[in-house]
């Protein structure tokens, strides 16, 4: 077995994970998850840039990880293959939330005929986890496991709105703001104000900071006992809606939609 460097072995004695963390498989699914739609297919060594792992360590985990069958390769650049998928569709298919906000995305789809998804938070991240198109939509619009910064998506403030007052602080103290249009919303006094008025209004609109031409609305879901534990929203092009048309033409299905899950949903 591979010696940890100094380095890593400090990170394992101040992360606090405990002996028996088995660190050959968190570096195996760093691996997995460091490619992206930015980075479909690495050398090694882009491999190993990208998780900061000694080249020797990355062969072994790619090498292993192809046997298996989760990457493949050219003899020189690493793409992931549709076994992965595997991963996903063991928890979409143990998870009753997953398939309950899926029958409400394609419900809504149908209803007002306009893309519709469900997301949780991961991290700093909003990952969808059902979506519905309507038929012309290209394929390639982004899907299940579709990754949004929380931040700056209606989806993600919806589910940063559901934290509690200490949680909330917690996390736009230490989230990087990075914008991704000139829209984008990234001081930390502003953002706060605009999570805020999220929660007290009980939904959020995201105005193109997410992604140039597009408008996004949401909703929280909630469970039983009030705990938000998903978020439903409806996206648009921005020649399809103003915010306003938005407003009053979805609002009323996306609230009445997260009501009917309420029983439905842990």
């Amino acid at each position: 077995m591979a010696r940890l460097r100094s380095i890593d072995a400090e990170k394992r004695r101040l992360s606090g994970y405990g002996p028996d963390f088995l660190e050959a498989l968190a570096r195996g699914l760093s691996i997995l998850s460091a490619f992206d739609a930015d980075k479909r297919q690495m050398t090694l060594s882009d491999v190993a840039r990208q998780v900061d792992l000694p080249r020797a360590t990355v062969r072994r985990a790619l090498y292993t990880l192809e046997q298996l069958g989760y990457l493949e390769s050219d003899g020189r650049l690493f793409r992931l293959t549709p076994k992965v998928l595997q991963l996903a569709g063991a928890f979409l298919g143990s998870s009753g939330n997953a398939t309950a906000l899926q029958q409400t995305c394609d419900q809504l789809c149908r209803d007002l005929n306009e893309a519709c998804s469900a997301a949780v938070l991961d991290g700093s991240d909003a990952v969808m986890v059902a979506h519905a198109s309507p038929p012309r939509f290209m394929s390639s619009a982004p899907g299940i496991g579709f990754r949004v910064p929380a931040f700056c998506s209606a989806l993600g403030r919806v589910l940063i709105a559901g934290m509690n007052a200490d949680q909330r602080d917690a996390y736009l103290g230490t989230v990087a703001l990075k914008p991704l249009t000139p829209k984008t919303v990234t001081g930390r006094a502003e953002l706060k104000k605009i999570i805020e008025k999220a929660a007290r209004d009980g939904y959020a609109l995201a105005d193109q900071e997410a992604e140039l031409g597009f408008r996004s609305l949401a909703v929280p879901v909630r469970r039983f006992d009030g705990r938000v534990v998903a978020a439903l929203n409806v996206g648009v092009r921005v020649e399809r809606a103003t915010p306003k048309q938005m407003k009053e033409a979805f609002l009323p299905a996306l609230l009445q939609a997260a009501q009917d899950l309420k029983e439905r949903v842990v």
